[in-house]
């Protein structure tokens, strides 16, 4: 567990932005993943009307990857006009994903390998790829080899009901057998965060995301998808509930746990579709091509924690280290933008950052790292209202930081994440 400072050139942020984020099994179902990556980043070169020729490298992040397209971001590239040329490769860890491909290609513009980037991530999942049972698997890889009609009979021998019911991406964390969302219920029973704190900052969430929406603070970070049958343009997100109420939020069944549990559907994100990019360069590439320079990354952090006590914990571990290595306090922090799972972990985060024993004993600091004013983070709605495309959302955190910090004159901002497989990301940006 360590976050460093970036050393060599400066990466700056140059723009950045995403598709209109649905829920799974709406407006995009018909579409790829790699289809929405290249919405986002053909928008992406549109506006910031850079050449695709100029790309020095793509750096996408998936979680459910489409076996067609195993490596989305070539896909993505070449669809888009980048040259064959231009190397473009995938990361997956989770819900950090595009903050790993961000990280990445802002360590090589560091280095001094790559002066113009494109990082960020797409997901879908309307179109989620099920497969069959291994013992289907194994009999089909084997009928390759099947010279007649007796040979596929004998390889339907044995085969039962149960052996041809489909096998469907696990939503479960392999190492614990346990889903986010119980671990949320655990982590909830253990600090003491009750239903109505969680609900409370659910309702925040759609609350905020709406204001934004209606005030057109989005509209820049949003590209219209144009997608097939209709071809009616797609421009705004459809998971935001403005109208929610805390009324409505307390009457729905607990998801996880259904005899004492207070993680609902209601303060979790949901499944969504849908795609981000930034466009990253090098200070002087981008002084170069007179691109603006909306912040530059400082530091970045990446933990790994424990998968049972830990699992949705790694914006406390990760934004103390991230702000040591920037050389900045937690009161010094103008805009922060934490991935919202659920409700829970942004709650836990807020507490644990105020909690002087936490910092003591889990952080080896001397007090607690610092109280966040809660009107700080995420001002403009967060995953429990605009939507969670697994792969999509750290660039969208990003791109929202950076345009938060220019429009409230912040000087540093600091972006947060937890992942599957007890993952933790933060970055802190500066203006």
């Amino acid at each position: 567990m360590a976050g460093h400072k970036l050393k060599g050139r400066a990466a700056v942020i140059v723009d950045g932005c995403r598709t209109p984020f649905l829920r799974s099994g709406t407006g995009y179902t018909d579409q790829m993943a790699y289809e929405l990556g290249a919405i986002a980043v053909s928008g992406l070169l549109e506006r910031t009307r850079v050449e695709p020729a100029a790309i020095d490298r793509v750096a996408l992040g998936t979680v459910i990857a489409e076996p067609r397209t195993s490596n989305l971001a070539r896909e993505v590239a070449l669809s888009v006009g980048i040259p064959q040329s231009c190397p473009a490769y995938t990361v997956t860890a989770a819900c950090i994903s595009s903050n790993v491909a961000i990280a990445g290609v802002a360590e090589a513009i560091a280095a001094g390998s790559v002066d113009l980037a494109i990082a960020g991530g797409a997901e879908t999942l309307s179109d989620a790829p099920i497969r069959f049972g291994r013992e289907v698997r194994k009999r089909l890889i084997a009928s390759q080899k099947a010279k007649g009609v007796l040979d596929y009979v004998k390889l339907l021998a044995g085969l039962s009901l149960e052996d041809l019911k489909p096998d469907t991406p696990a939503i479960a964390e392999f190492s614990t057998g346990q889903t986010m969302g119980q671990n949320a219920e655990r982590l909830a029973k253990r600090l003491g965060i009750s239903r109505a704190d969680q609900d409370a900052f659910a309702l925040r969430s759609h609350q905020l995301g709406a204001k934004a929406a209606a005030e057109g603070l989005l509209d820049d970070q949003i590209v219209p998808a144009w997608v097939a049958p209709s071809f009616t343009p797609i421009t705004a997100d459809n998971g935001v509930r403005g109208d929610s109420t805390v009324e409505k939020l307390a009457s729905l069944a607990p998801a996880f746990d259904k005899r004492f549990g207070t993680v609902t559907a209601g303060n979790s994100s949901f499944l969504t579709d849908g795609a981000a990019a930034c466009l990253l360069a090098s200070e002087e590439k981008a002084e170069a091509l007179g691109l603006p320079r909306l912040a530059r990354i400082a530091s970045v952090s990446f933990v790994g924690l424990d998968p049972v006590e830990e699992l949705l914990l790694g914006p406390a571990f990760a934004v103390p280290e991230a702000l040591d290595a920037a050389g900045i306090t937690a009161a010094d922090v103008g805009v922060w933008e934490i991935h919202e799972a659920f409700a829970v972990p942004v709650v836990a985060f807020l507490e644990l950052m105020a909690d002087k024993e936490f910092g003591t004993t889990r952080l080896g600091r001397r007090g607690a790292v610092g109280r966040i004013a809660r009107d700080k983070v995420n001002r403009w709605g967060g995953s429990l209202s605009i939507g969670h495309p697994f792969g999509a959302t750290g660039a969208r955190l990003v791109t929202t930081c950076v345009r938060r910090m220019v429009r409230e004159e912040a000087r540093y901002g600091v972006v947060a994440s937890c992942a599957a497989g007890a993952l933790g990301h933060a970055m802190v940006l500066e203006r």
